[in-house]
């Protein structure tokens, strides 16, 4: 099992790779792979391999999100199939197990295999670089991944989930990226994730629960609605043409009830806030505690974390459905007891520069 929490970070580095331990990769090869994954997954899955990945995601017939995850072209490299065509699946490493199970369990008798790869064989890394230059395309050792296709060992992604998401790469053996630019640990990925309001894994996406349009997942690329039938599509496609949701996964920001609402959301290394220590599904009060809760708390590190929120609720942007109930002085809460004593932040969220776009 994956381990999530570690030390805060003291400083986000804006060119950087690091490891995606939490991340583990799926091989299904064989001539039915594309035909099985084009039937169980949100958007089109291309019958002639291209060299890239995407981001989709698995739901369940009620329309839910299983797991969020990357799809990648390969060669399958033993086995039954080997040398054939194939699909690696990166997705949560808590869940590998869970997803493996599952595609075998609905195969039936189309002919594919499913292999978990082990973490020697190959690893997903994360690459990022200073936004002010739109994206990692200025590094020119990136080349050597993005321009190689799918039969070769080293993969590329862009990470279109978000602005400033970088790259994934998808690297064989022990290799680490060749890269001029520093190794850094797992958590300053996740702590940027957290400020542009990227959810990733069954800890923030919650399992069977969590619907793909309050994930965000439409935002971020991982929906076709123009794509035939699908495992879950139902109820996704019947949102998106009702055209109302009214809850989003959104970044937040706690800060102590003495310090002033901020403005615009900053990671702060000193704040000694620890998000993560927050309980998941903490209710979102307002500071009055008038009302409904505005939303849930999901998962934080620092000063910063995500949240389902209530959009009309907890933020000065109006919702799909043109209602509006927060006023300017309205600041909101979390509340938690731990083993020693009852706790207390105050809480902001914010409405990323990519989701203002689309709402």
């Amino acid at each position: 099992m994956s381990s999530y929490i570690h030390s805060c970070p003291s400083v986000l580095p804006q060119t950087a790779y690091c490891i995606l331990s939490g991340r583990r990769l799926l091989a299904v090869s064989g001539p039915d792979s594309t035909r099985y994954l084009q039937g169980a997954v949100t958007v089109n899955v291309p019958n002639e391999k291209r060299p890239t990945g995407f981001y989709s995601a698995f739901l369940i017939p009620q329309g839910r999100v299983l797991h969020d995850v990357f799809i990648y072209p390969f060669k399958e490299v033993e086995g039954r199939y080997k040398g054939e065509e194939g699909w690696l699946i990166e997705v949560d490493a808590d869940e590998i197990e869970n997803l493996a199970k599952r595609i075998r369990r609905y195969r039936l008798s189309s002919k594919f295999e499913v292999r978990i790869l082990p973490e020697t064989e190959r690893r997903v890394w994360s690459v990022w670089g200073n936004e002010d230059k739109n994206n990692l395309r200025n590094i020119p050792s990136l080349d050597s991944y993005t321009n190689k296709t799918h039969a070769v060992g080293d993969i590329a992604c862009l990470d279109n989930r978000a602005t400033g998401m970088g790259y994934r790469l998808l690297l064989t053996g022990n290799k680490k990226p060749e890269l001029e630019m520093e190794e850094c640990h797992e958590d300053c990925y996740r702590l940027r994730r957290y400020l542009r309001g990227v959810p990733e894994g069954q800890r923030e996406i919650l399992k069977e629960h969590a619907l793909p349009q309050e994930s965000n997942i439409d935002f971020m690329g991982g929906i076709d609605f123009r794509k035939g039938c699908y495992v879950g599509q139902e109820l996704t496609i019947r949102t998106h043409h009702r055209g109302v949701v009214r809850k989003r996964i959104l970044p937040l920001q706690i800060y102590r009830a003495d310090e002033k609402e901020p403005s615009e959301i900053s990671f702060q290394s000193r704040s000694r806030l620890d998000a993560e220590n927050i309980p998941v599904n903490s209710i979102i009060d307002r500071w009055d505690e008038k009302g409904r809760g505005a939303g849930k708390w999901l998962a934080g590190m620092g000063n910063l974390g995500l949240g389902l929120c209530r959009i009309a609720e907890i933020t000065k942007t109006v919702a799909e459905d043109n209602t509006e109930s927060l006023k300017a002085e309205d600041e909101f809460k979390i509340e938690w007891e731990d083993v020693e004593s009852k706790k207390m932040v105050k809480v902001k969220a914010f409405i990323p520069d990519w989701h203002a776009e689309k709402i």
